[in-house]
């Protein structure tokens, strides 16, 4: 199937003229970043920092490269669905969406803009890790108390409490603020 000039799977995007276009990558990239995440919707792919690169490969079919939060995710199947069907909406029948592993996902990839989503919505955003190289201890040993804080969503207070490492999704831990008394998700940091 040929779409606009003989580009593959992409239909046609009116322009100021009226005249049909391809839509641009920038285009795009919005429209697949927009996408929400499908375990914490009230952010989007983009906000979460998994969408790497939106680009025309050969033939100029749009080819999307997502880094899944863990390896294993099971999330990552339904983020390549959502992803096509809204490229599909544009007008993009045949996107390609691969996972790509290299660099690994980081909290440190969440925007500051999906860090006050998190937020807002009673979800701990994962604190700033630390840039450069980190000193890693080797052997046997009980695992440091946590250093920082992690602050209560709701109230602000740093007085909060590990109840679970695991919680909704395994990219979360439970946590119950001291002040407020109210259980919270918290992002893990990595």
């Amino acid at each position: 199937m040929s779409g606009v000039g003989g580009v593959s799977g992409v239909g046609g995007v009116s322009g100021v003229d009226g005249a049909s276009r391809a839509p641009s990558l920038d285009e795009l990239t919005a429209v697949a970043g927009a996408v929400p995440d499908p375990e914490l919707p009230v952010v989007t792919l983009a906000d979460l920092g998994v969408l790497r690169a939106v680009r025309r490969g050969a033939e100029g079919r749009v080819e999307v490269e997502l880094t899944p939060t863990y390896v294993g995710c099971p999330a990552v199947e339904v983020m390549r669905e959502d992803i096509r069907a809204a490229l599909a909406g544009r007008g993009v029948a045949d996107a390609v969406v691969t996972t790509v592993l290299s660099p690994p996902w980081s909290t440190d990839d969440i925007s500051a803009d999906g860090r006050r989503k998190l937020a807002d919505a009673g979800i701990a955003p994962p604190r700033a890790g630390a840039r450069g190289p980190v000193f890693v201890e080797l052997g046997r040993a009980a695992p440091a108390p946590e250093s920082r804080p992690v602050p209560c969503p709701r109230c602000g207070a740093d007085e909060t409490t590990l109840l679970s490492r695991f919680a909704g999704a395994a990219c979360m831990a439970l946590r119950r603020c001291e002040a407020c008394r109210e259980p919270f998700h918290h992002v893990k940091e990595r």
